[in-house]
């Protein structure tokens, strides 16, 4: 009998549907300032963290979008444009407004992160040279949807249409073009499911 699990069924479309960058789309529930505490928190505490800056930029980017009319906004989005090329030159971290980020995201080490995805969920860590990305220049929303308490590996390369389940390994180096069922383990080139992981492996989340 084949493993179902093997078969991971085509997520719900909403799942891939673009932010068009016109509100605020910062998580629910939270203040901003206990938002940014929250990133601190969860990139080490440390003020000379490239990822905890490239987060803060990010979530000021959708905060300003709650800022009504435009033109009070539009010294705010000088500001935003401004720190967001400077992210990806003093950082090497690429990480639009648009892409929708959740809470206690961590960016471990930093450098040659494209992070261009539809939506990245809590609680997941992804390590240096990491691309999020589109598979295909014909199909320019395409981009991946990572679920929460997902781990991603150095060098790792996740494009196209594709979702990574919650609690999902993406090994170093792997690419992957395919979705991914939740609580697995891929790596390879193309990526192919190593094993799904016991649960006494998956780090709790949420905290």
């Amino acid at each position: 009998m084949n493993d179902e699990r093997n078969d991971p069924a085509e997520p719900l479309s909403e799942l891939f549907t673009p932010n068009p960058g016109t509100s605020n789309a910062n998580p629910e529930g939270i203040g901003f300032w206990a938002l940014v505490a929250e990133d601190f928190r969860s990139n080490g505490s440390d003020w000379g963290s490239q990822g905890f800056w490239t987060l803060f930029w990010h979530r000021f980017g959708n905060w300003r979008m709650s800022v009504r009319p435009k033109l009070l906004r539009a010294p705010l989005s000088l500001i935003y444009r401004f720190m967001y090329k400077l992210c990806q030159v003093l950082c090497g971290i690429m990480l639009p407004y648009t892409v929708r980020v959740g809470r206690r995201v961590k960016l471990d080490h930093f450098g040659g992160m494209i992070l261009v995805a539809q939506t990245i969920g809590d609680d997941v860590i992804i390590r240096q040279n990491t691309t999020f990305g589109i598979a295909d220049l014909r199909n320019i929303t395409d981009r991946p949807v990572i679920g929460s308490g997902v781990e991603i590996g150095a060098g790792a390369v996740i494009v196209g249409r594709v979702h990574v389940g919650d609690n999902a390994v993406i090994g170093a180096n792997a690419v992957v073009t395919k979705s991914v069922p939740a609580n697995s383990v891929f790596a390879g080139i193309p990526a192919k499911l190593i094993r799904y992981r016991d649960p006494s492996e998956i780090r709790q989340t949420g905290i």
